[in-house]
């Protein structure tokens, strides 16, 4: 299954990934048997216009059984966590501020 989650992103974004995968929530896409070839091209076009338009944060994740959680993690923009391979394990990990502690 790969999973594109997206936040803040121009309505560009999301009306690709609506013609290629399925919306379950908003700015939320999944597909059950998207092809290595054809994520890599989803994620190519991602990168491009993200380069040209900026702005908001864009998450993909699949299901890799020779990496760290059995999954692989690719990230543009800023996520609202830092993502760690801690012993095989991937985490996430909020960062705090003064208000927090």
């Amino acid at each position: 299954m790969t999973i594109v989650i997206t936040r803040d992103v121009a309505p560009r974004f999301r009306g690709f990934l609506a013609s290629c995968m399925l919306e379950l929530a908003p700015g939320v896409y999944t597909s059950p048997r998207m092809t290595a070839a054809v994520r890599d091209r989803v994620w190519t076009v991602l990168s491009e216009w993200y380069s040209a338009l900026g702005g908001g944060a864009i998450v993909m994740c699949w299901p890799d059984r020779k990496a760290s959680s059995s999954q692989q993690v690719r990230l543009l923009g800023t996520a609202p966590v830092e993502l760690i391979d801690h012993e095989g394990l991937i985490l996430a990990v909020r960062k705090s501020s003064p208000a927090d502690l």
